[in-house]
């Protein structure tokens, strides 16, 4: 005879408990940035929105937001949107001169062409949005200046060495101004063209902004004059 075994009504098996809380992963904490690593990140965010909406198509909510930062902060740094803006405009000016000054090293002019063509075009291509921004009339240009006189920095530079060439060839070297900003003027107006069409390739580009420039000059009338019927 089996005996029968009294079941306690209390008594409840390990599938009738409830289940156990599922342990809380431990959030990720925040790396708090320094000011000077937070300033260089509003710069890299309102560069980008800059140059793909240009500045009234730009807002300090959207720089904060992709900041993931309040507005106040943005104010903080740069004093607003257009303290932002003079900043980036101001670093693409400078790169960009120093990069056309700096390549200007060779003895030959024609070879001088040729590396600030290419200079230019360097830049076009490696920094593709600041380009962007420089193209575009600055509502801020008093304090930071625009393309037009970027331009004309870099055409001192190119002034200077077209003077020496006038003078030893018997132009009037005070002429150098002129051509040096028609020469400057005419590859960063190039630029601004191939910055969207990319063809033909860069080295050819350059080949004929030289082309262009360095038989202009070559073949340079001493008294230029005008061939139609107006004459002022």
């Amino acid at each position: 005879m089996i005996d029968s075994v009294a079941i306690d009504s209390n008594t409840t098996s390990d599938k009738d408990l409830p289940a156990a809380p599922a342990p809380r992963r431990a959030r990720p904490r925040r790396v708090r940035m320094t000011g000077a690593e937070r300033r260089e990140q509003l710069l890299d965010i309102g560069r980008t929105l800059f140059a793909e909406r240009g500045f009234e198509g730009t807002s300090v909510e959207e720089i904060a937001a992709k900041a993931g930062v309040s507005k106040p902060v943005v104010y903080e740094h740069f004093g607003g949107k257009e303290g932002l803006y003079a900043v980036v405009v101001d670093r693409e000016m400078r790169q960009l001169l120093d990069m056309v000054t700096g390549a200007l090293t060779a003895g030959h002019p024609r070879e001088l062409l040729e590396q600030a063509a290419f200079a230019l075009l360097d830049y076009i291509e490696k920094s593709t949005d600041g380009f962007r921004i420089l193209v575009r009339d600055s509502p801020v240009a008093q304090s930071t200046g625009t393309f037009a006189s970027l331009i004309s920095d870099i055409a001192t530079q190119v002034e200077d060495i077209l003077g020496l060439e006038f003078k030893a060839r018997g132009f009037d070297p005070k002429l150098a101004p002129l051509y040096a900003q028609a020469l400057v003027g005419m590859v960063a107006l190039t630029g601004q063209w191939w910055l969207d069409v990319r063809k033909p390739r860069k080295a050819e580009v350059a080949a004929h902004l030289v082309n262009l420039a360095w038989h202009g000059l070559d073949g340079l009338e001493a008294k230029p004059r005008l061939v139609g019927h107006r004459k002022s």
